[in-house]
């Protein structure tokens, strides 16, 4: 794959693989109303149809990876789309099964993914995996923020969990950004010149990461509050924290394709 179309198709392949890998890896299906998987998969879907439809414009003729990139995105759409489907026809069981399905083919995804990077493809899964914790863990937390709204006999459990695994994603984000190198690359008329000129997209990552982690602190703290305005608090942080967290993912992958 290729230029913005490219990246785009990343970042948002990111965010489906995450958002999944999130909602069926964690305790959420015996902590919250099915309510939740029905919003959270809806969002899933729409970022997964985007991604296919970004990668098959970013293809690169004749790469087996960004053609492996297009078949999986289009898979975890449609598979998303069953699942999602069977929640609202109430096949519970069923759909439970199929997402937790969904997380192997979104680890797929991400390694075909890796094989159309410019480095080595095995960095290049770790650094797209690092990712997919980061973005999920963002936008899981900002969903589950806004679904204390509607559940309010819901623990705090869930979104203290989701924040300790921003957390942890804030850490590994910074050592993928890291991994992907600060030095110039070869200008392109796709992209702002300032972004490869003299590194400076991996920077403006490192800052948003670093933005981030401190976001993900002070929802720890408000977090800490007693009353119900504290988890609102928190969800005026992650509001902030999706858009560093994207700020930061789509500056570091302008150098992570070719």
């Amino acid at each position: 794959m290729k230029g913005p179309a490219g990246v785009t198709a990343i970042v948002l392949g990111e965010l489906a693989a995450g958002g999944v890998i999130v909602l069926f890896l964690t305790p959420l299906w015996h902590e919250v109303k099915r309510g939740f998987f029905k919003l959270t998969g809806v969002v899933v879907l729409v970022l997964a149809i985007a991604a296919w439809r970004s990668a098959a414009v970013g293809r690169v003729s004749g790469s087996s990876a960004g053609s492996w990139s297009v078949v999986l995105t289009e898979a975890l759409a449609g598979l998303t789309l069953v699942w999602v489907v069977a929640l609202f026809a109430r096949w519970e069981a069923v759909a439970r099964w199929l997402g937790v399905a969904s997380t192997p083919l979104s680890v797929a995804m991400l390694a075909a993914m890796a094989g159309t990077a410019e480095g080595s493809p095995a960095v290049g899964f770790l650094q797209l995996v690092a990712g997919a914790a980061f973005l999920g863990a963002v936008m899981d937390g900002l969903l589950l923020g806004h679904w204390y709204l509607t559940d309010r006999g819901l623990s705090r459990t869930p979104i203290n969990r989701t924040t300790t695994l921003l957390l942890v994603a804030v850490a590994l984000e910074g050592a993928a950004v890291l991994a992907g190198g600060f030095g110039p690359t070869r200008a392109s008329s796709e992209f702002n010149p300032l972004l490869t000129s003299a590194g400076l997209a991996s920077w403006i990552a490192l800052g948003m990461v670093g933005t981030t982690a401190l976001i993900a602190v002070l929802i720890r703290a408000a977090l800490r509050g007693t009353r119900s305005s504290a988890v609102q608090a928190a969800t005026g942080f992650f509001y902030l924290a999706v858009i560093t967290a994207l700020t930061a993912e789509f500056a570091a992958k302008v150098r992570f394709l070719p």
